[in-house]
């Protein structure tokens, strides 16, 4: 009796054990539905404000070419040259006795300069002044012989010959020591010593430069289609004036013009040289700087973008037009000219076209756009603050 007993207590206990451990794990069940509940909630919640910022980030401006009659300075990179710049070498050999001038000093037409040691030379001209004064008087006793028919002409002409020679061999000896002064053929700037005080020079040894800086030429490259674009539009009776902007990016105070394009393009680069001349009354600008030259030249009736409306691809530019429903339209562009936050077009929109200003990055060719903001093309260039005129 005592066993059954027990048995039954056990089976008892068994199923209260089991019904423990089913409530357990129905409750676990429960606390993990409701976890993935409550996850899904918050990530649905998350997922529709992300969306509602994106939407409410994505605005979308549109905006249209402005045509005006505008002007664009262009800019090349140009090398600055003295009117006059040369070689000063030596033209005879000999010691170099006395330098007269400094480096860099400004140096007056005929002022003297050099001198190499004149005594050889000197010497030659004494010689050749007393075989001149031996033959004019041999030719002056010819002569009276010649008039008293104790001669014949033939002597006399000879005795002409002997003196006009002694003469010529005078004045070339008399060349030969002027050749021992040096002296400045202009006035300018002289530049640095390439020999010293008594050293030996050779005939044809540089001694020094000179560079008369009073105007200065400045020379730049013009691509083939912008001079094409200057022929045809400049004037006969008037020269093209350009400005010039120094290495320290300061505007030189004097205008140049344009008074000089060379005969011939280079086949390698396919530009044209083009020379400018400028007046140098300060003698700020010296033989061998760089600069830029600025050209300013006129567009009429122009089409203007704003940069930040274009983009790039394979390197072309395009924009994106929005056609009467929405549509996004690639469509390519060719650029005329730049200027600061600008382009001015040459083909690929109309004055009528409406172009995508903001939001380019975020549509794509084909797709469609809802609502977006119109912007007035003059207010838009406005704030761009690009002067057009």
């Amino acid at each position: 009796m005592d066993k059954s007993n027990e048995a039954t207590r056990f089976k008892k206990t068994i199923i209260k054990i089991s019904i423990v451990l089913k409530t357990k794990m129905i409750m676990q069940r429960m606390f993990k539905l409701v976890f993935i509940g409550v996850g899904i909630v918050l990530c649905y919640t998350s997922c529709e404000s992300k969306k509602e910022e994106k939407e409410a980030e994505t605005k979308f401006s549109v905006t249209s070419p402005l045509r005006k009659d505008t002007l664009v300075t262009r800019e090349y990179v140009a090398q600055i040259r003295s009117i006059q710049h040369i070689e000063l070498r030596a033209l005879e050999r000999g010691y170099l006795q006395n330098i007269f001038v400094d480096e860099g000093q400004f140096i007056k037409q005929g002022q003297r300069m050099f001198q190499i040691m004149p005594m050889l030379y000197q010497a030659e001209q004494q010689r050749a002044q007393a075989e001149a004064n031996f033959a004019e008087i041999e030719y002056r006793n010819t002569k009276t012989l010649a008039d008293s028919n104790v001669v014949s002409k033939n002597e006399l002409a000879l005795a002409k010959a002997k003196f006009d020679k002694a003469k010529a061999e005078l004045s070339l000896a008399q060349v030969h020591l002027g050749f021992t002064d040096i002296r400045a053929p202009f006035s300018g700037i002289m530049d640095r010593f390439y020999v010293r005080q008594g050293s030996l020079v050779d005939e044809g040894d540089l001694l020094t430069t000179l560079s008369d800086n009073n105007k200065m030429w400045v020379y730049f490259n013009v691509p083939e289609a912008e001079y094409l674009d200057y022929k045809m539009h400049a004037r006969k009776d008037s020269l093209m004036k350009v400005n010039l902007l120094m290495a320290n990016h300061q505007q030189f105070e004097y205008t140049g013009v344009v008074q000089t394009i060379e005969a011939d393009f280079n086949n390698e680069t396919g530009n044209i040289a083009f020379r400018a001349t400028f007046a140098n009354p300060k003698g700020l600008l010296r033989h061998g700087e760089t600069g830029n030259v600025q050209m300013v030249v006129p567009f009429v009736d122009a089409l203007i973008i704003p940069q930040k409306a274009t983009f790039e691809v394979l390197e072309k530019k395009y924009v994106f037009v929005v056609d009467s429903v929405g549509k996004i339209i690639q469509k390519e562009i060719e650029i005329a000219a730049e200027m600061p936050d600008l382009y001015v077009l040459k083909s690929g929109v109309t004055a009528k076209d409406r172009i995508l200003l903001e939001g380019i990055r975020k549509v794509k060719d084909g797709e469609k756009i809802g609502e977006y903001e119109y912007k007035d093309a003059q207010n838009v260039i406005s704030h761009l603050n690009v002067y057009v005129e």
